[in-house]
């Protein structure tokens, strides 16, 4: 079996992927510094967690499941001990992104992350309904970028993506940079903040009178038939009142070089803000 170093592996997301290592042909050496996370995997996982030199030997492959903001430390802390070939998994692509990975020309350095399960989906069970981040019931597409080794490595590095992020229906492979324009770009930077200005849209007409749970339905509601249509998930065309008010709506509300958040030099800013 594949030995896995798994750094970070009683953190939120440790555990998530550690629950999928586990029923995988991969063997886990999980590596956990909180006493807190040692516990959760141990109650939950039935893991010992062991320390990172210890995990490190005969591993083939590491995985670090730790902040962005850590990842440059715990990268730089182990890289020495790292044998030639070994496939190194980061899970974002913040900290690749901003030159934060140690240079070691000998190893792989292989970038994934979850699409998380659209919200128009097939899925018919309660347990795949309410899986919204993916990785336990619900279907998800992923993205996997090889940003340094052979091209061999990336069915490797693939492999250990589809069992992290499992159940997967589609997998796309990109570089670092066009995985960094969807997030922070598309995914936090554009849908995130328009999200919550719906949100509070919505406490805006609660607060002018409209009952909260109205408010509420009205603009989930809408939000599924109208984004069915613009996302053609379904034929249809919008009444002359709605592109009328989508005419008058965006320039109220977007400036007009909104889309500079995509330049190289916002993608840059956006991602040191983070790490």
């Amino acid at each position: 079996m594949t030995k896995v170093a798994l750094f970070g592996a009683g953190g939120k997301m440790g555990m998530r992927l550690g629950a999928n290592l586990k029923n995988s042909r991969f063997t886990v050496a999980p590596v956990e510094v909180s006493e807190a996370g040692r516990q959760r995997l141990a109650d939950e996982l039935g893991w010992q967690a062991s320390d990172a030199e210890t995990a490190l030997i005969g591993a083939e492959i590491v995985v670090l499941a730790v902040p962005d903001t850590a990842i440059g430390k715990v990268a730089h802390g182990i890289v020495d001990k790292l044998k030639p070939g070994t496939l190194v998994v980061i899970l974002d692509a913040a900290a690749p992104y901003a030159g934060h990975l140690p240079k070691r020309p000998d190893i792989t350095y292989f970038v994934t992350h979850p699409c998380h399960p659209p919200i128009f989906n097939d899925e018919t069970e309660m347990k795949a309904k309410l899986d919204r981040f993916g990785g336990i019931a619900a279907k998800q597409a992923i993205v996997c970028c090889l940003m340094q080794g052979p091209e061999s490595d990336f069915a490797r590095g693939e492999e250990v993506a589809k069992t992290i992020w499992a159940p997967v229906m589609r997998s796309h492979r990109l570089t670092v940079e066009q995985l960094a324009l969807l997030e922070p770009g598309l995914a936090e930077t554009v849908v995130a903040s328009l999200l919550d200005v719906m949100r509070e849209a919505m406490e805006e007409v609660v607060r002018r009178g409209v009952p909260e749970e109205a408010a509420r339905d009205f603009l989930l509601g809408h939000m599924n038939i109208l984004g069915a249509v613009i996302f053609k998930e379904q034929p249809g065309v919008f009444s002359d009142a709605c592109n009328k008010a989508i005419q008058f709506g965006k320039p109220v509300l977007m400036r007009d070089d909104w889309k500079r958040v995509f330049e190289p030099d916002e993608i840059a800013a956006s991602i040191q803000r983070i790490t």
